[in-house]
This record gives C-alpha cells, sequence and structure tokens, in this order.
C-alpha cells in the first residue's frame, strides 16, 4: 500500500554550507560524503523509531556492490555504513541527520523511507540528492589537509594555463565553471557514457567509490577516441567543421555543446583543452585537481625512452618516425592516496587525458604516482613509463638523407626534456615551478642514476637497439659552437630579428656553410609552412665568434604563422673536415595588447560598466574583429561583441555591463579575434563586495 506522500525539506542553505557545496546552483541536495547532513520530512504519522531510510544508487542497487544501503533511526552515527540519527520529531514532522561512510560510492542516489504503520510496510520515495567526494574529511580517499588548498584546487572557478615555450613562459586564463548551470549534471552523464559503464553498469558504478578509477575512466572519455567522448583532438593546423583549439576560454561551452548535441564530441581540442575539461570535471566532483605545464615536453611513441628529431641537409625539419618534443604539454595531476602502492605514492597523481598513446587498448593514462615518477619506479601502475619518458627522455638530433635512407647522429642531449614545470599558485594569479617535485636536479647523479634505474626496469638496459647512436656518435666533439639570440621584441605584427652567433672552438681557421630555414609550426613542433631560408658560407679564423644578424619581415611570416604564433628556426652548419653543427631555436611570439578597465565599484547584483581597449599596431586593416567574455559569478554563459572594422593603428574601446551574482575575488576572460590576430586572451581579477 501507497503511505501519503512524505513532504521533505531538504534544508538546502545549511548543508550546503556545512558541506562546501553553495556554490552549486540547482535545487537539488548535493552533499559530501562521510559528513552528516539533515532533512525533515513529514507525512510518514507514526514513531520514528520505526522508520527504514534506503539509499540506493545505479542500475542495479544492491548491498554487496555498496550501491543499496538500508538503516533505521540510531541514537548515534555509524563510523561504517549508512546511519540516520533522530534530531527532533513532533507530532506532523521529523528531523533526521543522514551519514553516508567515507568511501560511499558517489553520484545520484534516490532517498526512499518505509513505514509499518499499520501492520503493512509501505515505501515512499522522498526525492533525489548527489554524493560528492569530500577533501575535508580526514577519512576519504581525496583528503586534503590544508583548507586553502582544498578552496583552490576544489571551488576555485578560475585557473591559468602556462603555454609558450621553456625561453618565453606565458600563461592565459581559463574558466573551470565546475558550479555553473548543469555542468554536474554533465559530469555524471560522462560517466554513464564511458565504455566500462556500457560494458557493465552495475560494476562500474559499484567502483565510483574510488578516485584512481574514476581518474583513469574520466581521462579517457574527456577524449573522443575510443569512446564518443566529450573532446575531439585536432593537431593538423586546419580546423574546419569545428573551433580552434585556441580560441576556447572555458570548459562549460564544451560540457553544454557535448550535451545539447547529443553527446557528440566537441571539435577541437589540443592538450590544454583536455586537461582544463578534466580538471573541471574532477574538481565538481570533489576530487582536487590542477593542470601542469611540462616545457619540452617528450612524447616517447615507442617507449625506449629516447626522442629521436630528423633534420635533411637544409635544415630543414623532417616529420620522420612517431617521437616528438612539444614546446609545452599540459596534463593534470589529482590528489588522492595510493592504497594499491603504498603511502609514500599517495598524494598528487598525474592523469593525461590528451589522446597520444594507449593504455590497457584505449587512450587512457594514469593515474601516474608523481613520486614513483621522480624515483624512477616505472613498473608502478598506471602508465609511469609514458610520463617518465616525457619528463625525462633523452633527445638524439639526426641527419637524414632520404636519397641513401642514411642517418647520422649530430648531437644527443640528456638535459633537454622536461623543463619549468609549471602549475598556479594556490591562491594568487602566479606561477609555481615543480620542476624538483618530479625529478632531481638535471645533470646530478641521483639523476643519472634515477634514469638507468627505469632503463633497467623497462628491460632497456639489456636489450640491443640497432637505431640507438654507438658510443663514438654519442662522443663526436664539434669544432665549432652555434646559437640564436633574439634581438627586439617577439610580437606578432613586427619584424622578427635574431642573430646567429657562430664561434670557432679549434686553434685553426675553420670554413662553414650554413643552410637556414624558418617554419611555422604548431606548439607540437610539428612543421607547417615554410617562412623563410638562406645560406651562408663563413671563414672563422681560430677562436673566433662571428655574428650574423638575420631579419624576418612581418609580411614574409604573417601569411605563414599558425594561430600558435611559433616559428622553429633551424642553421644546419656542415663544417670542413669536421662534424655537423646544429643550432635551432622555437621562438613564441607574443600578442599585442588588451587591456580591461572597470569603471566604478564591482558590487553583488549591481550593473558595472567595463571598457576592453584594442589598438591596432599594424599598418593594415584589421577585419572581422570579435570580442568574447566570460567569467563564472560575472556574467552567464558567454557574451559576444562584434567590432567594426579597424584602420592602420586605430584605437578601439568597446563597453559592456556585467551583474555580479556573487562576493570575493571573480576573474574576467577576454578573447579578442580578428582576421590578423586570432585569440588574443587577457584576464583580470574583479573584486566584488555585497
Amino acid at each position: 500500500t501507497a503511505a501519503t506522500q512524505p513532504s521533505i525539506d531538504w534544508h538546502l542553505k545549511e548543508n550546503a554550507r556545512e558541506h562546501h557545496t553553495s556554490k552549486f546552483s540547482g535545487d537539488e541536495l548535493v552533499v559530501r560524503r562521510g559528513q552528516a547532513f539533515t532533512v525533515t520530512f513529514s507525512g510518514t504519522e507514526q514513531p520514528e523509531q520505526n522508520l527504514i531510510f534506503i539509499a540506493e544508487t545505479g542500475p542495479k542497487p544492491s548491498k554487496a556492490a555498496k550501491t543499496l544501503a538500508t538503516f533505521g533511526v540510531s541514537s548515534t552515527a555509524s563510523t561504517e555504513g549508512w546511519s540516520a540519527v533522530l534530531q527532533s520529531s513532533s507530532s506532523s514532522s521529523v528531523s533526521v541527520s543522514i551519514s553516508s561512510p567515507h568511501n560511499a560510492v558517489i553520484g545520484r542516489y534516490r532517498l526512499s523511507v518505509q513505514s509499518t504503520a499499520s501492520g503493512s510496510p509501505s515505501t515512499a520515495r522522498l526525492g533525489t540528492f548527489v554524493l560528492l567526494f569530500n577533501p575535508w574529511s580526514s577519512g576519504d580517499d581525496v583528503f586534503m589537509p590544508s583548507k586553502a588548498e582544498c578552496e583552490e584546487y576544489v571551488l576555485e572557478e578560475f585557473g591559468i594555463i602556462f603555454a609558450g615555450n621553456k625561453n618565453h613562459i606565458s600563461g592565459f586564463g581559463w574558466n573551470f565553471g565546475q558550479f555553473q548551470g548543469d555542468i554536474l549534471d554533465i559530469c555524471l552523464s560522462i560517466l554513464d557514457r564511458s565504455l566500462y559503464y556500457r560494458q557493465d553498469p552495475a560494476t562500474d558504478v559499484s567502483h565510483r567509490h574510488d578516485p584512481r578509477y574514476l581518474g583513469r575512466v574520466l581521462s579517457a572519455m574527456v577524449n573522443a577516441n575510443d569512446d564518443q567522448g566529450v573532446v575531439l583532438g585536432n593537431w593538423s593546423g586546419t580546423y574546419e567543421g569545428g573551433k580552434n583549439p585556441t580560441s576556447w576560454t572555458g570548459s562549460g561551452e564544451i560540457l553544454q555543446s557535448w550535451k545539447k548535441s547529443g553527446f557528440k564530441p566537441v571539435r577541437y581540442g589540443q592538450c590544454w583543452v583536455f586537461a582544463a575539461v578534466l580538471t573541471t570535471v574532477l574538481r565538481c566532483l570533489g576530487i582536487p585537481t590542477r593542470t601542469i605545464t611540462n616545457f619540452s615536453s617528450a612524447h616517447d611513441a615507442d617507449g625506449n625512452l629516447r626522442v629521436d628529431e630528423f633534420y635533411d641537409a637544409e635544415g630543414n625539419h623532417l616529420e620522420r618516425g612517431a617521437d616528438s618534443i612539444w614546446n609545452f604539454h599540459v596534463w593534470n595531476e589529482s590528489w588522492f592516496t595510493r592504497n594499491d602502492l603504498g603511502p609514500s605514492y599517495s598524494g598528487w597523481q598525474v592523469l593525461d587525458a590528451t589522446p597520444q598513446e594507449e593504455s590497457g587498448g584505449i587512450y587512457q593514462c594514469g593515474p601516474a604516482s608523481r613520486y614513483a615518477v621522480k624515483e624512477g619506479e616505472v613498473d608502478l601502475e598506471y602508465d609511469c613509463p609514458f610520463v617518465f619518458a616525457e619528463v625525462n627522455a633523452d633527445c638524439m638530433y639526426w641527419n637524414y638523407d632520404s636519397a641513401t635512407g642514411k642517418k647520422t647522429l649530430i648531437l644527443s642531449k640528456s638535459t633537454e626534456i622536461g623543463e619549468s614545470i609549471s602549475t598556479k599558485a594556490v591562491g594568487r594569479d602566479d606561477r609555481v615551478d615543480v620542476t624538483r617535485d618530479y625529478k632531481y636536479e638535471e645533470g646530478s647523479t641521483k639523476e643519472r642514476d634515477i634514469f638507468k634505474k627505469a632503463r633497467k626496469k623497462l628491460g632497456l638496459e639489456d636489450k640491443f637497439d640497432p637505431t640507438a647512436p654507438t658510443q663514438e656518435e654519442i662522443e663526436q666533439k664539434p669544432d665549432i659552437s652555434g646559437k640564436f639570440k633574439v634581438a627586439g621584441s617577439l610580437e606578432v605584427g613586427k619584424d622578427l630579428n635574431l642573430l646567429l652567433v657562430l664561434a670557432n672552438l679549434q686553434s685553426h681557421a675553420k670554413t662553414v656553410h650554413v643552410k637556414m630555414t624558418a617554419w611555422s609550426t604548431l606548439y607540437t613542433r610539428r612543421p607547417v609552412r615554410e617562412i623563410w631560408k638562406d645560406s651562408i658560407s663563413v671563414t672563422l679564423s681560430p677562436k673566433e665568434e662571428k655574428q650574423f644578424p638575420i631579419k624576418i619581415k612581418y609580411n614574409e611570416y604573417q601569411q605563414q604563422i599558425t594561430t600558435d604564433k611559433t616559428i622553429q628556426v633551424t642553421a644546419i652548419c656542415h663544417v670542413e673536415d669536421g662534424v655537423q653543427v646544429l643550432v635551432q631555436r622555437n621562438i613564441a611570439l607574443d600578442n599585442p595588447a588588451i587591456n580591461i578597465q572597470v569603471l566604478g565599484e564591482a558590487k553583488v547584483n549591481k550593473e558595472v560598466d567595463v571598457e576592453v581597449v584594442f589598438t591596432n599596431p599594424i599598418d593594415a586593416e584589421v577585419m572581422d574583429c570579435v570580442l568574447q567574455v566570460e567569467g563564472s559569478d560575472l556574467l552567464t554563459g558567454i557574451l559576444e561583441l562584434r567590432i567594426p572594422p579597424l584602420k592602420a593603428s586605430e584605437k578601439s574601446s568597446t563597453r559592456f555591463k556585467l551583474i555580479p551574482s556573487e562576493a570575493g575575488p571573480k576573474h574576467l576572460l577576454v578573447n579578442f579575434s580578428c582576421d590578423k590576430f586570432p585569440d588574443i586572451k587577457t584576464f583580470k581579477m574583479v573584486n566584488v563586495t555585497n
């Protein structure tokens, strides 16, 4: 028999305050596991001692799988399972405090109450609530002792992602937006669309208590490979049929379009997009997460801890072999314990949603314990060898002759890879260097010992590798040295001025024939279009150093450059009676500046004007100008403004209004695009008061 439908008060405000979930915007109760929440209901008309609560999740709830719990009203909260403790009761209503275990499965639960009034049991549904991980609770696998870190890595909706290259690090803002609109619902539906769920829904749901499991599943689901996941990668340099990866400013738009399209992969992403979306999803579910940028990041496709790059005699970078060295690569770290590995391996775990190599047959990567990576424990789960190589691989630069198929080693470097590993500071808009957490000091004996240990564990020490250079090749000494120096500013719209500096290291004269090229590249250093080439012959007297100025004009590179704004300049020096010398430099150009001014004080629910100013720096008209603005708690969704064309050196000033919805330090993100300058990004912190 159906009881009268009880009415329920979920105490949304009070529970949310206690559970650090106030920023979620829906009207469904969202709470964290291992912590009590209060509900009051009326209409059960019977002594509360006889009430039995049922909390269940997933398609086939069962006690064995811990996806179903039944519990009565007791006098104290249970430390093991679910429990309900009576808070107060009157003739018409009952208030109980419900607690879930520290290791409860997370997700959406259905709550019902069973009563045995009039002798026959009847069950009434009370509604649904969402249960999340709890980094504030010491019993949780994701427990993070520092409150400031919980604020940053779970509650902060703004992030800075570092990019550029090791000589020139830049950062851009990102709106994670994990508490906006229906993002929580979308994150839960990502879980229900994974391959693991499709194969066996009940088992998948029963594993959702484990951050290791969810981290791995989500690293697969954020990319579209294998499973129609969220974002489709594209590293071709042309992005027809979708959005250029550099144009996104936040995860919200991406997750919303995935849902709106009926879960078709969103086009297109590159590494920082995958990492940013994964940050949003994990922070939303309550797992502390941050983005990490590794400069000069190795993609070691064949697992030999070595990356090979090939150049022809003209100095062109050839696309041969699957290995590559990216100017930068962005992945994630999430914070949780590793009960499978032992206490020293707990803490930050590397997850990478960019589809680079398969793991267990699908494109997923991690969690790899950061401590295991630092110690060269590459045999520990998951995907440690790949992450170890990203920050430690040795680099080999070869000259390749396509006519004969012969390759000659030009130089090898063991200290090139994994530099300036960066993340945003806690509570500040600054960069923090975490390189030392990934490896011992480059070139130190400890670092080389760890590298040997990793090689040994991977069985590379004993195996003959026919592709490896000989010791003789590695030890050959060049007669000259060379480097490219930057002279002047590195800005799109200005000419590029460099100096090639060559020095004779010998005490007798040397004649050198130099072939130089400049190519526009992607940030992965994939060559896209040739910009310039030249050759010189020079005789250097003993110990002499000479400088050769190089100028690449804006109108020479303007048509060729990609939206990554990167150029690789290479000089291959053929020394008479000596070994070849390779000189190369990757150049990341800066965009011209845009300026944001908040005119007046920003107050909750009051309009405030913002002005964005851009000056066209080139002596030609720029057209198709669009301004995109977003920022959690400052405006809903994305504001898009079209701006009239700007003549040479003309200044444009655009005004719009914000109505902030919450007090505190908020971030406004602006992306300005036109035909000559795609995706000029900036952000501004806005202090909103009540």
